[in-house]
């Protein structure tokens, strides 16, 4: 068992430190922060991978397992009991994690925004999970019908006729109420975060620049968090969607298709931000998550996976501060002097797979 504070893990990399630190990640969100897909996650061989940790959270214990099965539904059990599904684990761990993987939320494509702010809305509020999976499962039915009359058409046909209209007017309804709940979720989660993450980066950054947050849709600029307006306004946009959407035989309006602006100071972050800014940013965006959950009570695991070796020396200051704060903190790296001196606590050894405490 971890202690509270920082738990250093220290060994060469390719031995295990990322394995165990992955697996609380995907405990917490059943999601890897490392790859998109289950298969590298189970050893080559086998046919699945189980992860098992005991949580205790305000005095209670709570025994958290999952079987992860490429190409097969994931198992979950809770206190030893069979859950129906495997979203309904996610609460019992609450952990961020910040990795050299996370520069993609400032490079990378919106898709690494979007699960930003997904995976941490399902944590604050779980049943988002769901919300968020029937989103994605109406969304798949739709393009599979707008698939089918794309390819009618490119082949010679007549295109779409009135019965599979009247299915596709269907699928409408149920997109826009299903994505106008996780837009207003997206939205309201927005709303309480934008502070958190400008706090993080003025004090990571030394406050040079402040960093905004700003929802970008395809609906607007001027969007409300009320799911009776988003779903008339979703239900409007894909009606006058239709015919290009047929043409490409994609859904092209929808939360599937959102962004995250990022503007520190007055310039978008993408594209104008240097390299220390851009480390700085994908802190903030971390360390705010971190401190918005904290503030609702809960208290997250802090998880940095080889990052301090990454940053300048005043970044590797700011980090430790937060590290120290944190009520429980997993901490990895190569090479131990990586680490700020001031980040005292409980010293692992890891070699070949095995954790070993030394201090």
């Amino acid at each position: 068992m971890f202690d509270e504070g920082p738990s250093i893990l220290v060994g060469p990399n390719g031995h295990g430190k990322t394995n165990l630190v992955e697996a609380l990640v995907y405990l917490a969100n059943l999601r890897s922060h490392r790859v998109s897909t289950d298969a590298p996650l189970v050893r080559q061989g086998c046919e699945q991978a189980v992860v098992r940790a005991e949580i205790l959270h305000d005095s209670r214990r709570l025994l958290a397992e999952l079987a992860i099965v490429p190409g097969k539904s994931n198992k979950a059990r809770l206190n030893r009991t069979p859950l129906a599904r495997p979203r309904e684990l996610i609460g019992a761990l609450k952990a961020i994690a910040f990795a050299p993987e996370d520069l993609s939320l400032v490079r990378g494509e919106p898709a690494s925004r979007r699960r930003y702010l997904d995976e941490l809305l399902c944590s604050r509020y779980p049943r988002f999970a769901g919300v968020r999976a029937d989103y994605e499962r109406v969304l798949k039915q739709r393009n599979t019908l707008l698939r089918t009359a794309y390819l009618a058409k490119k082949t010679g046909g007549r295109g779409p006729g009135g019965a599979e209209m009247a299915t596709l007017d269907a699928w409408d309804a149920h997109l826009a109420e299903h994505g106008a709940e996780l837009l207003s979720g997206r939205l309201a989660l927005l709303e309480d975060l934008t502070e958190p993450v400008a706090k993080a980066h003025a004090r990571i950054a030394d406050g040079r620049s402040e960093l905004t947050l700003a929802y970008e849709s395809e609906l607007g600029a001027d969007l409300t968090a009320d799911r009776d307006v988003l779903t008339a306004r979703l239900a409007a946009a894909l009606a006058g969607a239709r015919a290009k959407e047929v043409e490409r035989g994609t859904t092209l309006v929808g939360p599937h298709r959102d962004d995250l602006d990022l503007v520190l100071g007055t310039l978008p972050v993408k594209g104008y931000a240097s390299h220390g800014e851009t480390w700085s940013v994908a802190l903030a965006m971390r360390l705010g998550a971190f401190e918005l959950l904290r503030a609702d009570g809960t208290a997250p695991i802090l998880i940095l996976d080889d990052v301090f070796a990454e940053l300048d020396a005043t970044r590797r200051e700011r980090l430790a501060e937060y590290a120290e704060s944190a009520p429980q903190a997993l901490i990895t790296c190569a090479v131990a002097g990586d680490v700020p001196e001031r980040l005292t606590g409980a010293r692992y050894d890891v070699w070949e797979g095995e954790v070993q405490r030394v201090l």
